[in-house]
C-alpha cells in the first residue's frame, strides 16, 4: 500500500493545476481524494498566515472551514454546498500562497507524526477537536483589520487539522494552546479598546 503523499506534494499538485487557470474548490476536493476535507482545511487556513490579501475570498474560505468543522463536530461526513464548491481560486493564487507558506508546510511535515495518539484515538475526542476548529473558523470570519487577529485562529486550525491527519496528539494540543493565546489576545484588545474609549470620554468631558 502506497504511503499518503506529503502535504507539500498534495499542494504542489494543486499549484501545477492552478498556475494558468482558476481552480474551484470542487476540483481541489477531487484531487485530494481520501484526505480531501482535512487537507482542504489546511490549504484554506494557509492564506490567513501570510500577508497576501484575500479580497472577496476571506469570507468563503472561513465559511468553508467552519462548515467542514461543523460536520466533523456533529460526527458527520464533511460536506460543502455546491455554491461554495464552485468558489474559484484565481489563476496563480495557489502558487503565491504556496511560495509564502512553503517553509510552514515543510516544518509541519518534519514535526507531524503519530504520537500521543490517545488524544486522537476516539470519535468523541475528534469531535471536540473539530469544535475548536469551528470556533477558530468563526474568528476568521470576523472582518477585523488588526494584526494577528487572523493568525492565532489560523494556526489553531492548521495544527489541529494537521494533527488529526497525522494522528499527532501533540500538534492537536498545541492547537489548543494557540487558540487560548488568541483568546487572551482578543481580551487584551478588548480591554485596550475600552480603556481608550474611557480616556477619550474623559478628555471630552474635560
Amino acid at each position: 500500500m502506497l504511503a499518503p503523499r506529503k502535504l507539500s506534494e498534495e499542494i504542489a499538485l494543486l499549484t501545477a493545476r492552478a498556475s494558468d487557470r482558476p481552480l474551484t474548490l470542487r476540483e481541489v476536493i477531487y484531487v485530494l481524494r481520501g484526505r480531501a476535507y482535512l487537507l482542504l482545511v489546511v490549504l484554506l487556513a494557509l492564506p490567513f498566515l501570510t500577508p497576501i490579501p484575500l479580497p472577496g475570498l476571506s469570507t468563503p474560505f472561513g465559511l468553508a472551514i467552519a462548515l467542514i468543522a461543523l460536520r466533523l463536530t456533529l460526527g458527520q461526513r464533511p460536506w460543502l454546498p455546491k455554491k461554495l464548491q464552485r468558489t474559484q481560486l484565481p489563476a496563480g493564487f495557489l502558487l503565491k500562497v504556496f511560495r509564502v507558506a512553503a517553509k510552514i508546510l515543510h516544518l509541519l511535515e518534519r514535526l507531524l507524526r503519530p504520537r500521543w495518539t490517545a488524544l486522537t484515538g476516539t470519535p468523541l475526542l475528534n469531535q471536540l477537536h473539530a469544535l475548536l476548529m469551528l470556533l477558530a473558523a468563526g474568528a476568521l470570519l470576523l472582518p477585523l483589520p488588526i494584526p494577528f487577529t487572523n493568525s492565532f485562529p489560523a494556526w489553531a486550525v492548521l495544527l489541529i487539522a494537521g494533527g488529526l491527519l497525522e494522528r499527532d496528539g501533540l500538534a492537536v494540543l498545541l492547537g489548543y494552546v494557540v487558540f487560548a493565546a488568541g483568546v487572551l489576545y482578543f481580551v487584551f484588545l478588548g480591554e485596550a479598546a475600552a480603556q481608550l474609549v474611557e480616556s477619550l470620554l474623559g478628555w471630552l468631558r474635560g
